[in-house]
C-alpha cells in the first residue's frame, strides 16, 4: 500500500473522530455564546482561527494579530478564553479515548489478527516458540505484574471536572454503540449539552491544596471505574484463551499474579503530611471500598441464584451452610443458594463493622460472626461454586460468581498493597537517635559505611529492642516508629498483603537496607530468632551515581549470611527499585536510559551468582523525561533476563486518568502489561545480548550526552535563574494540585527540586527539555570521532536493538510535541537579555541537532512518520493548545510586572491546567 493510500485509509477510519470533535466543539461554542455572550464567542473564534494559521504556516501577520488580541484582553475575558480552550482539550481527550475503543471493537468484530500487546498474540507467539503447558504454568505460578498507583504533585484535574467529563463520555459512547430513535437521540443530545454546560459552570481550580485523604479518594475512584471489574474480567479472558488453545487448561484457575499496589497514603519521602494516622485512614478507606463492592456483588448474586431445591440438586456442604442461615423467610425456604448468600452478606457486613467501623448500605437481616480473613469469605463462595459445578449449573458459576471469587483473591480485604517509602537520610537520623538513647557515644551517623554495617548486624542478631517507651524521642523519630507500628497493626487487621514493601529513597549503600531491617525489628516485623521478615525491603537507586553503584551494593548485601537468612522467609526474592525521574534530572535523557539498562544487566548477573530471584520495580513517570512511553515496548526493551516474570511499575497522575478512567481502555492497558511480561520472560530475547560494538557506542554516546547536559544545567552560570524565569515553576508552587511540596528544601536549587515539577515546568513552556537534551550533541561528537561511517552503526543499533529503538522512538514523540517557537516566547520572560541570549540559542541549536540526528538514524523524512495516530492527535489538538500558551505568557508578563489582581493569578493557574490537559502526559 502506498503512503497516499495508507493516509487515505487512516483518514477514513478517523472520520468518526473528526465528527465527534466537531460536535463537541460546536456544543462548547454554543454553550460559550449562551453563557458569556456573542463578544466572548467571537473573541475565542478569532483567536482559534489565528492560532490555526500560525500553527500551520508560521504566519507573521497571524502572529502579530494574535499578540495584539491577547494583549488587549481584559482580565475577565482572558479567563473566559482560557477556560474555552481548556475545555476543548478536555472534550478532545474524550473523543480520542472513545475513538480508540471504537477502533479496538471494530478490530475484534472483524475477526482481524490479534493486535500487538494483546494476550491472544502473546500466547500465539508462545506456542510458536514451543512453550508448552508446564512452562506456562510455571510462569504464572511465580509471576507478579503490579501497577502501583502514586499521588502526583502535578495532577491538576479536579474530581468534579473529571466526573462531568465522564458523563459527557457516556453520552458520546451511547451514540456510537447503538442506533437511536428520534426521541432517544433528542434525549442523548440534551444530556450531552447538560454535561458540557456543567463543565462550563464548574470551577476548574481547587480552592485548597489536596490533602492525602483527598488523593486516596481520587485514587480509589479508578477502582470503581476500572480495576474492581476489569481485573477479574481480564483473568477470565486469559483463562478462557488458554482453554481455547489447549483443553488441558479446562477447570484450572490461574494464580492471582496481577495485583494492584499503591503509594498513596504511604509515601512519606518529602511529604510531612503522611503520618501513621493518615496511613491507617488510607488502609481503612481502601478496605471500606472493596468490602462495599463485595457486599453489592453478593446482593446481586442473591438475585441471580434463584435456583429451587426441587428443580436442581445441591451439595451437602451448601445445604449445611443454608441450614445455618438466619434467613427463615417462607418465600425462600426452597432456595438454598439465596439463603446461603444472605448469611454470607451478614458475615461480610459484620467484617466491615469490625475492620473499619463501617455500616453496610443494606443492613443484614441478622447479626452473624464476621469473617476473620478474606480467605474465609472465599471459602464460602467456593462452596457455592462447587455446588453449582457439580449439579449442572456451571454456566451460573462462570459469571458473576467467577468474577467475585477472583476479585476476593486479588483484592482481599485490603484492596491494594500500600508501599511505605521514606528517604534514607531520615532513617539514618532515626537509627542514630535510637543508638544514642540506648548506647550513648556510639555515633552511628558519624561512622563510615563499614562501621555502620557492623553495628547494625550486631543489633540485628539479638531480639533486644533499642527503643524504649520511657525515652522521649524527637518528633521525626517518633513519627517513624509510629509508622512502623501502624504497619504491624495493618498486618494484624487486614493481613500481610496490606503492606508488603518498604521502599528506601536515595539508597546508596548496604546500611540503608539494614537500617530499615532494624526499624522493622523494633515493631516485631523482623524476628531474629526465627529468621523471619514480614515485608520486602526495597532499595531505590535514583541518581546516576547510585545506579552505577547498585550492583556492587546488592552484591555486598546478598553476601551477608544474616540477610540471606531473612530472604529465605521471603522466598529468596529481593526487589530493587530503579528511579527514572531523578536519574534523568541528574544526568539527562540519554545517560539516564543507558545507566538504567546497565544497572539491570549488572543486577541480573549479581543475583544469578547469589542464587536470589530479582524483582525489578520501575519508578516511571508519565513523560519520556521521567521514563514514560508505551509500556509494551518499554518492557520488551529491558535488559535480557531483567523481567523474568516479575515486574512492578508506577502509574502516576494524569497517566492514571488516561489509562484507567474507562473500563475497556483500562483492561487493554492491564492486558498489555501482562502480555509484555509474558513475552519478555518466555520468548527468546529478540536480539540477545547486543554486540560489543553497540555497547561501546552507547557508552560513548552517553558520555557525550552527559557532558552536554551537565554543562547546561549545572555548570552554566545563571541557568537556575533562566529556568525559574522562563517557566511556570514559581506559579506551580502556588497551585493547589497535590499534597507534597514541589521541592525537598526551601531553595531555588535544581538539585533540591523534585523531578516531577522539573519535567512539568519544561512541558508547560513546550520545550520538553528533559526528553531530548544532549542527544544531538552526543551524535555530533560520535560522528566527529568515528567518521560518517559511524552513522551506519547507529542505524544498525536502531534496527536490531530494542533498547535503542525504544529510546529513540520515545525521544521522537517528545520532539514532535516540542514547539520551539512558543518556547522562544517563554525565553523572552527572562529579565536579563544577556542571560537569555547566552542560553536559548544553545537550546534551539541542540533541539535542531537532536532532530537531525534522529532523522538520520531512523531514516524517517519527518518526525512521527512511523506514528500516524500521534501525528493525527497533535494536528487535531495543538492549534487549540497553542492559544493557552500564548495567553499564559501574556498573563505571566502582567503578573511579574507587579499586577496584583487575583484574576491574573487565577488565569495563569487556569492556563497551567489547560496546557496539562492538552498535552495529557506533562509531569
Amino acid at each position: 500500500m502506498s503512503p497516499a493510500q495508507s493516509e487515505s485509509d487512516l483518514a477514513e477510519k478517523d472520520l468518526p473522530l473528526r465528527e465527534d470533535i466537531r460536535l463537541l466543539g460546536r456544543i462548547l461554542g454554543e454553550t460559550l455564546r449562551a453563557q458569556e455572550g456573542d463578544d466572548a464567542f467571537d473573541t475565542v473564534e478569532r483567536i482559534r482561527q489565528l492560532s490555526i494559521r500560525l500553527h500551520r504556516d508560521d504566519d507573521t501577520e497571524a502572529r502579530r494579530d494574535l499578540s495584539a488580541i491577547l494583549e488587549s484582553l481584559g482580565r475577565e475575558r482572558a479567563n473566559q478564553v482560557v477556560r474555552a480552550f481548556s475545555y476543548f482539550s478536555y472534550l478532545a481527550n474524550i473523543a480520542e479515548d472513545l475513538h480508540h475503543i471504537r477502533r479496538s471493537r471494530a478490530h475484534q468484530i472483524a475477526g482481524s489478527a490479534p493486535r500487538e500487546g494483546s494476550l491472544a498474540l502473546a500466547l500465539s507467539r508462545a506456542r510458536e516458540a514451543g512453550i508448552d503447558e508446564p512452562a506456562l504454568q510455571a510462569f504464572f505460578q511465580s509471576a507478579l505484574v503490579s501497577p502501583v498507583l502514586t499521588a502526583h504533585p502535578t495532577e491538576v484535574l479536579r474530581r468534579s471536572i473529571f466526573n462531568a467529563q465522564m458523563r459527557a463520555a457516556e453520552f458520546l459512547d451511547q451514540r456510537s454503540r447503538m442506533q437511536l430513535t428520534p426521541e432517544e437521540f433528542a434525549q442523548n443530545d440534551e444530556g450531552l449539552r447538560r454535561a458540557v454546560l456543567t463543565l462550563w459552570q464548574t470551577r476548574m481550580l481547587r480552592l485548597k491544596r489536596l490533602s492525602v485523604a483527598d488523593e486516596v479518594a481520587n485514587g480509589l475512584s479508578f477502582y470503581d471505574y476500572t480495576f474492581l471489574r476489569a481485573l477479574p474480567r481480564l483473568y477470565g479472558l486469559l483463562e478462557d484463551g488458554l482453554v481455547k488453545d489447549d483443553p488441558h487448561w479446562a477447570g484450572k484457575e490461574l494464580p492471582s499474579f496481577l495485583r494492584m499496589g499503591s503509594w498513596i497514603g504511604g509515601d512519606r519521602d518529602g511529604n510531612p503530611f503522611v503520618t501513621s494516622d493518615v496511613l491507617k485512614n488510607a488502609l481503612r478507606m481502601q478496605s471500606t471500598r472493596v468490602i462495599d463492592f463485595y457486599l453489592e456483588q453478593v446482593h446481586r448474586l442473591g438475585a441471580d441464584l434463584s435456583l429451587a431445591e426441587g428443580l436442581v440438586s445441591v451439595s451437602d456442604e451448601l445445604l449445611r451452610l443454608a441450614q445455618r442461615s438466619p434467613d427463615h423467610s417462607p418465600h425462600r425456604e426452597d432456595e438454598p443458594y439465596r439463603r446461603v448468600l444472605t448469611a454470607i452478606y451478614a458475615r461480610l457486613a459484620a467484617s466491615a463493622r469490625i475492620l473499619d467501623n463501617h455500616e453496610a448500605l443494606r443492613h443484614a437481616i441478622a447479626d452473624l460472626p464476621p469473617y476473620e480473613t478474606a480467605a474465609e469469605f472465599l471459602a464460602d463462595l467456593d462452596v457455592v461454586r462447587a455446588s453449582l459445578d457439580a449439579n449442572g449449573s456451571h454456566l451460573l458459576a462462570h459469571g458473576r460468581l467467577r468474577r467475585l471469587r477472583r476479585a476476593v483473591k486479588v483484592f482481599g480485604f485490603h484492596l491494594a498493597a500500600i508501599d511505605l517509602r521514606q528517604n534514607s537520610d531520615v532513617h539514618v537520623r532515626t537509627v542514630h537517635e535510637l543508638f544514642e538513647a540506648a548506647r550513648p557515644g556510639v555515633d552511628y551517623a558519624g561512622r563510615a559505611e563499614e562501621g555502620r554495617i557492623a553495628l547494625l548486624l550486631g543489633e540485628l542478631a539479638t531480639p533486644r529492642l533499642l527503643s524504649s517507651p520511657y525515652v522521649e524521642y524527637s518528633e521525626e523519630t517518633t513519627d517513624e516508629l509510629e509508622i512502623f507500628h501502624a504497619a504491624r497493626e495493618a498486618h494484624e487487621r487486614y493481613g500481610r498483603e496490606a503492606i508488603e514493601n518498604i521502599v528506601i529513597s536515595k539508597a546508596d549503600g548496604v546500611s540503608d537496607i539494614l537500617e530499615v531491617a532494624l526499624l522493622l525489628k523494633e515493631v516485631g516485623m523482623l524476628r531474629p530468632r526465627e529468621g523471619v521478615l514480614d515485608v520486602n525491603i526495597v532499595p531505590l537507586f535514583e541518581t546516576i551515581g547510585d545506579l552505577r553503584a547498585a550492583s556492587a551494593t546488592m552484591d555486598t548485601l546478598l553476601g551477608l549470611p544474616a540477610y540471606r537468612r531473612l530472604l529465605q522467609s521471603r522466598g529468596m526474592v529481593q526487589e530493587v527499585m530503579l528511579g527514572y525521574s531523578d536519574s534523568n534530572k541528574d544526568g539527562g535523557f540519554l545517560t539516564s536510559g543507558w545507566e538504567l539498562y546497565k544497572a539491570q544487566d549488572q543486577l541480573v548477573e549479581v543475583f544469578k551468582r547469589h542464587g536470589v530471584e530479582l524483582r525489578l520495580f520501575h519508578g516511571r513517570g508519565g513523560t519520556v523525561g521521567r521514563g514514560g512511553g508505551p509500556s509494551y515496548e518499554a518492557i520488551l526493551a529491558q535488559a535480557p533476563g531483567a523481567v523474568n516474570g516479575r515486574i512492578r511499575i508506577t502509574e502516576q497522575g494524569e497517566v492514571i486518568s488516561s489509562k484507567y478512567s474507562h473500563p475497556e481502555v483500562g483492561r487493554r492497558n492491564l492486558e498489555i502489561l501482562v502480555a509484555a511480561t509474558l513475552e519478555a520472560t518466555l520468548m527468546p530475547h529478540s536480539s540477545g545480548q547486543p554486540q560489543t560494538q553497540c555497547l561501546d557506542a552507547m557508552e560513548e554516546l552517553s558520555a557525550h550526552a552527559f557532558k552536554a547536559y551537565r554543562d547546561l544545567i549545572y555548570e552554566t552560570p545563571g541557568f537556575e535563574d533562566y529556568f525559574w524565569e522562563s517557566t511556570v515553576i514559581n506559579e506551580i508552587a502556588d497551585l493547589n494540585i497535590g499534597s507534597r511540596p514541589a521541592s525537598r528544601k526551601k531553595t531555588r536549587s535544581i538539585e533540591d527540586l523534585r523531578a516531577i515539577p522539573w519535567v512539568f515546568s519544561w512541558s508547560q513552556c513546550r520545550l520538553m527539555l528533559p526528553g531530548w537534551y544532549g542527544f544531538g550533541a552526543a551524535v555530533q561528537a560520535f560522528r566527529a570521532e568515528h567518521g560518517e561511517a559511524s552513522i551506519e552503526l547507529l542505524r544498525q543499533m536502531h534496527r536490531d536493538w530494542p533498547f535503542f529503538r525504544t529510546l529513540l522512538a520515545n525521544m521522537g514523540m517528545v520532539l514532535a510535541k516540542t514547539d520551539i517557537g512558543i518556547a522562544a516566547r517563554y525565553s523572552d520572560l527572562v529579565a536579563d537579555p544577556k542571560l537569555r541570549e547566552a542560553i536559548f540559542p544553545r537550546l534551539k541549536a541542540e533541539w535542531q541537532a537532536s532532530i537531525d540526528a534522529f532523522l538520520a538514524i531512523t531514516g524517517q523524512q519527518a518526525l512521527l512518520d512511523d506514528n500516524p495516530l500521534l501525528l493525527r492527535s497533535i494536528r487535531n489538538r495543538f492549534p487549540y493548545l497553542d492559544p493557552l500558551n500564548h495567553l499564559q505568557i501574556e498573563l505571566l508578563k502582567r503578573h511579574r510586572a507587579g499586577e496584583t489582581d487575583e484574576r491574573v493569578k487565577r488565569g495563569i493557574h487556569l492556563t497551567i491546567n489547560g496546557v496539562a490537559a492538552g498535552l495529557r502526559n506533562s509531569g
